[in-house]
């Protein structure tokens, strides 16, 4: 009797268990949010900010999030990469300390994560029209907070718009933070392809050699080359710091997104720059010569084993182009996204660049 006791008593728990995390699940798949900032008794604290949000930009609703402890901190937008792999769910994981010294703001752009949604069209990916829209989103936050500039950030495609917001609107930003920096496209490939050549080589991975003479020589001006390129690249280390399942792991506890952000954020990412290749990349990007000087601070973020933007070309755009402060910040041990591969000397730089400007 005893027995059947326990085996009951133990079978309630399991199946409580089950159902609390049927809830959690069901809570989070419908109901996304951004924790609040609290104090130990768990108030809010007054003149924090924690917002998950949309905002009207190009005549389409498109997703921001908001959080910063103290609302008169300086407002550091980040413009994320792709295009369409937005940042938002790798916020909680990234920025608890950038919040202290910032108000943070990620913005999933149309297309990606959670401005992925029916409205979106994707005759809309113009380089024009996500200039635009990232022009109207400082716009906003400059009224929105009352003040008269903003840093930003751009990671690798979030780059080529950063690059010439910067350029453009001088009067809008505070300084430009590079991680990744787009330079040279064709001389990227370049690189990347004679590096990859040596990493197969050691191996001795005849599926690689294969994939790779396949290929052919650079540029790749294909987008299913590209592709292919991009994967073999980030295989042998030049891209991502972390592995797919890490990033993951990180994204599926993100408040912010809920079943079907997932979903429209794999749906995105997977789209990438297809729409605007012809536009965009298949043509040669060459900053050092379309914009050869900025009229505010600039700071290039760099991984020294990152050959999708080579930290090579990084480093001679630095020399050659003029600001009135501008600083090479190199991370020895990252490549493409050294916000993972080395998250608090990341933290770190940011925090310093924005007491370096401000002092």
């Amino acid at each position: 009797m005893n027995t059947l006791k326990k085996i009951l008593a133990f079978l309630a728990l399991f199946l409580m268990g089950i159902v609390i995390t049927i809830l959690l699940i069901v809570r989070g798949a419908l109901f996304p949010y951004t924790e609040p900032f609290t104090t130990a008794d768990g108030s809010v604290i007054e003149g924090s900010v924690a917002e998950l949000s949309f905002v009207e930009l190009g005549g389409m609703k498109q997703a921001i999030l908001i959080r910063g402890v103290d609302q008169t901190n300086p407002v550091l937008l980040w413009l994320h990469g792709g295009p369409g792999a937005a940042q938002m769910p790798l916020a909680h994981h990234l920025d608890s300390e950038l919040e202290k010294e910032f108000i943070v703001v990620h913005w999933d752009q149309r297309g990606a994560g959670k401005s992925n949604h029916r409205e979106f069209d994707e005759q809309s990916m113009r380089f024009d029209r996500f200039l635009s829209d990232a022009h109207e989103l400082i716009i906003i936050l400059k009224e929105r907070f009352s003040q008269e500039k903003t840093f930003l950030l751009g990671h690798s495609w979030g780059t080529q718009l950063g690059i010439e917001l910067a350029s453009k609107y001088p009067e809008d930003i505070i300084a430009y933070i590079s991680v990744s920096q787009v330079v040279d496209n064709h001389r990227a490939y370049e690189i990347g392809y004679y590096w990859l050549q040596d990493q197969i080589k050691k191996t001795q991975n005849p599926d690689d050699i294969e994939h790779l003479e396949e290929l052919g020589s650079p540029p790749f001006t294909e987008h299913s080359k590209h592709v292919a390129f991009a994967q073999l690249v980030g295989k042998y280390g030049g891209n991502f710091d972390i592995s797919m399942s890490q990033l993951a792991r990180i994204a599926m506890q993100a408040p912010e997104y809920n079943l079907v952000d997932y979903y429209r954020w794999l749906n995105g990412a997977n789209r990438g720059s297809g729409p605007m290749w012809d536009e965009v990349y298949a043509r040669h990007i060459n900053y050092t010569e379309k914009i050869t000087r900025l009229d505010i601070p600039v700071f290039f973020f760099a991984g020294l084993h990152d050959y999708n933007t080579p930290h090579q070309l990084i480093k001679e755009y630095f020399e050659t182009i003029d600001a009135p402060v501008k600083e090479l910040i190199a991370f020895e041990n990252s490549a493409h996204t050294p916000f993972l591969g080395e998250p608090a000397r990341f933290t770190s730089e940011l925090i310093n660049v924005k007491q370096r400007v401000l002092e």
